[in-house]
């Protein structure tokens, strides 16, 4: 009999997007061809520290599809659960840098994984990994993708496998009414949270980290890290919690950094860190892939982040 392939122990599910980073030459003419998409950067960056991830998603019959396949296999990144969609492309964003931070500009509408259903789901793979992780963008993309998530969230619930979840709301894909109840109803179905302040702060109308991470903690997650930015990231259980400083870094382009703050922490929560351990590991992670552009080329592998876990510790 053929040997059956590995399961990973993460699975992250959610759109893959192709990147076009505004750089700093020709007065912002020139554009760095990059990768992104919340969760696909979540993959890699728990991937570049030696965890075992696979991904769920759709992606175009096109050359952005296959650019995005050779990026997983080239990073360990297990692509077998996600399709190739014929009939749809794969989504395109534009990042633009000026005095107010980074902006962007997208083109999702009618991608191929805003096609993805319940039904495209590999259910004996969520029901063998370890963690589940999925996003506000992954439920916000389309009604069918909002449902594939939920039905995820529900095969990984019923087979004990923990649920990651990070609130990235976007307000361009759907109005706050609904984005705060269906955000609201997926925190109470996680149990590994990962908002960012401002995010969060939206949602619930609360400001003070305490009482963010408080909120989060009551709606059934078990571990939670409120990300906040500058500030470095709250993370709490029920029992304890810990402001994680920042990292000293030369910041060039935050794109992406708390895809690989989350990335790195739930790897190495599975790994087998205490939650403290992996706050401090996923904050020196996320401060290395500030400082260049794109969101994934930064992400660090593990021995980078080791390093300057060392130099700092020194």
């Amino acid at each position: 009999m053929p040997e059956m392939p590995e399961m990973p122990d993460i699975l992250s599910f959610g759109e893959p997007m192709i990147e076009f980073n505004q750089t700093g030459e020709r007065d912002g003419a020139i554009y760095l061809q990059g990768f992104g998409g919340d969760t696909s950067n979540f993959a890699i960056a728990a991937a570049r520290q030696g965890a075992s991830v696979g991904y769920i998603s759709a992606v175009g019959d096109d050359a952005y599809g296959r650019l995005l396949r050779e990026l997983w296999a080239r990073d360990g990144v297990d692509h077998a659960s996600v399709k190739t969609d014929a009939a749809a492309f794969t989504a395109v964003y534009f990042v633009t840098h000026g005095e107010g931070g980074h902006q962007f500009s997208f083109l999702r509408k009618g991608s191929a994984a805003s096609h993805f259903s319940a039904a495209d789901l590999p259910r004996t793979r969520i029901e063998s990994a370890k963690v589940l992780h999925l996003s506000g963008i992954s439920l916000a993309i389309s009604a069918s993708a909002c449902d594939a998530a939920y039905a995820a969230i529900d095969f990984a619930r019923r087979a004990g496998v923990q649920v990651s979840f990070d609130t990235n709301l976007r307000l361009k894909l759907w109005p706050i009414d609904r984005a705060r109840a269906v955000l609201s109803d997926v925190m109470k179905r996680c149990d590994i949270c990962l908002p960012s302040y401002d995010d969060i702060t939206a949602i619930t109308g609360l400001s003070d980290p305490d009482a963010l991470v408080d909120h989060c903690l009551a709606q059934g997650a078990q571990r939670v890290a409120l990300k906040l930015g500058a500030r470095g990231a709250l993370v709490a259980d029920a029992n304890h919690r810990q402001l994680i400083p920042p990292f000293p870094c030369r910041p060039v382009d935050a794109t992406g950094a708390g895809d690989t703050f989350g990335g790195a922490f739930v790897a190495r929560l599975v790994a087998g860190d205490d939650l403290f351990t992996a706050g401090r590991y996923a904050a020196a992670a996320a401060a290395l892939s500030t400082e260049a552009y794109g969101a994934v080329a930064p992400i660090p592998c593990a021995a980078r982040v080791r390093t300057l876990l060392a130099a700092t510790a020194a």
